[in-house]
């Protein structure tokens, strides 16, 4: 299983935006949905290439109430995180599995909470440590190295 995970902007209850308008809630409609971190809305597809068409549906909801998607595709990794745009290339085969995890944006969690992400390289097996806020945990999101080399 794909899962896919909207996370939130600040300003938004994102589960009560997305459920309360008709083509988002038809589209979030077949999945049980759940929030594995605070303002978030996830939810498992079958297949990455599910994940990606989902949020291609998604995506007037999302630019408007989302901060970031993220997706975890256990052909990939079974803990870390890809990016949408990383997700999509894998899809579309612009980019190898094993070609990825050396550019990651990396989010300090507390409680269940993400907090502000930290781009970091990873070298070797291991990256740089999260270091913005004293954190319980970190979540590891691979990107593309344009996400990387320009993050916003």
């Amino acid at each position: 299983m794909t899962t896919v995970c909207l996370v939130g902007d600040a300003d938004t209850d994102l589960r009560r935006e997305l459920l309360s308008r008709e083509t988002a809630r038809e589209a979030l409609l077949p999945y049980d949905l759940y929030s594995p971190f605070a303002n978030t809305v996830a939810l498992d597809t079958v297949s990455l290439g599910a994940a990606v068409a989902l949020c291609n549906d998604l995506d007037w909801y999302l630019v408007r109430f989302v901060d970031d998607v993220l997706i975890r595709e256990p052909s990939v990794d079974d803990a870390e995180w890809l990016s949408r745009e990383l997700a999509e290339a894998i899809r579309n085969e612009r980019v190898a599995p094993a070609d990825t995890g050396r550019h990651l944006r990396v989010y300090g969690r507390r409680e269940d909470r993400l907090l502000d992400p930290m781009y970091l390289a990873r070298t070797h097996d291991t990256h740089p440590s999260y270091d913005l806020h004293d954190v319980d945990d970190t979540v590891v999101v691979r990107v593309t190295e344009s996400e990387f080399s320009d993050p916003d």
